[in-house]
């Protein structure tokens, strides 16, 4: 049976974890970094979890995991 492609796109964006989990980075972290406050930032650099029906699709897309 020949390999299965992994979705590039999708193995930049998302980790998985150990347990399972699905995480994902926020979105506009970098856009105008100088204006955001201290706290702020500290908040984008945190990984969140993507939802169950989400990861559904990101684990059928990355067949070997990130």
């Amino acid at each position: 049976m020949p390999k299965l492609k992994t979705r590039k796109s999708v193995a930049k964006r998302f980790k998985i974890t150990g347990t399972g989990k699905v995480l994902r980075a926020k979105a506009w972290g970098n856009k105008k970094r100088l204006a955001k406050s201290a706290r702020t930032k500290r908040m984008y650099d945190k990984f969140y979890e993507v939802p169950s029906a989400i990861g559904k699709l990101v684990r059928a897309a990355t067949p070997y995991g990130v």
